[in-house]
């Protein structure tokens, strides 16, 4: 077996993938903060928000986690030049794809606060997660990642 060669990445390539890093600790950043409000945060929210927090199932945490942190060290991998990324990458997606769909899906938010208001946001979410996967994977077939 030939051994593989690894061609060097552009610099678009890490700049971007610094990016996408600084935009994974953000999303671990709101995270934490959602999965670790207290009894006096979530006290200051408005009625209706206090109680969509109330209501959110256990599972939704943990998929709201791996949509984050699988954002983050896919990002991570990226920069280590690590072909695993693309995994981290789709799984985070995937998870984007089933929150915003469940919190589309199965409450009143739209309803409530109106598309413009909760719509725009969780597009951009999941464009960026594509795009992740996306760069990803052109990195895969150009031999920038091992």
């Amino acid at each position: 077996m030939a051994p593989t060669f690894v061609r060097t990445p552009p610099p678009w390539f890490r700049i971007v993938a610094v990016l996408f890093l600084l935009w994974g600790a953000a999303g671990v950043y709101a995270f934490y903060a959602q999965a670790t409000m207290g009894p006096a945060a979530l006290a200051a929210l408005p009625d209706y928000d206090r109680r969509f927090f109330q209501s959110l199932p256990v599972w939704f945490n943990w998929i709201y986690g791996i949509a984050t942190w699988g954002g983050l060290f896919g990002s991570v991998a990226l920069l280590l030049g690590r072909r695993w990324a693309a995994g981290l990458y789709a799984a985070s997606l995937l998870a984007v794809a089933i929150q915003f769909g469940w919190v589309f899906a199965a409450t009143d938010l739209i309803a409530v606060k109106g598309a413009a208001a909760t719509v725009p946001f969780p597009l951009v979410i999941f464009a960026i997660a594509l795009w992740q996967l996306g760069v990803a994977r052109h990195g895969i077939a150009r031999g920038w990642l091992r």
